[in-house]
């Protein structure tokens, strides 16, 4: 009977030291993928940080062309309103007194004047990269 009760406690020690032994190996791959984790999580915040700078150095230039784009844009009405009032029956001033004089520069002959016919025309597309 002692003998058998000897055997039973060396085997449950036996267990209990595999039991351990197992636990140990559990929490080291835990500690393991925690660090492999972590590491990642500060690859992933590097990354969104490196992306969200990228991203305002993209919205400020944005802006940029936007507020170029809307000058541009306020230009080309401006010299569409010259050039329609170029083309139109009447001078500046009501009258059409300025057609009936010889031009001063072969540049404002009427033979010479068909790029004021032609409007000036640009799109937003023009300023993308």
């Amino acid at each position: 009977m002692d003998q058998r009760k000897r055997k039973r406690m060396i085997s449950n020690r036996e267990s209990a030291r595999r039991s351990r032994m197992r636990k140990q190996k559990h929490l080291d791959e835990l500690v393991a993928q925690v660090a492999q984790l972590k590491k990642e999580n500060h690859q992933i915040i590097t990354s969104i940080n490196i992306t969200t700078q990228h991203y305002l150095n993209l919205e400020s230039d944005n802006s940029i062309l936007r507020a170029k784009a809307s000058e541009l844009s306020h230009r080309l009405e401006s010299l569409n309103e010259i050039i329609s009032l170029m083309n139109s029956n009447y001078g500046v001033f009501g009258d059409s007194s300025i057609y009936n004089e010889p031009p001063a520069d072969s540049f404002l002959t009427p033979s010479n004047m068909f790029y004021l016919n032609q409007p000036i025309s640009a799109s937003a597309d023009m300023f993308q990269y």
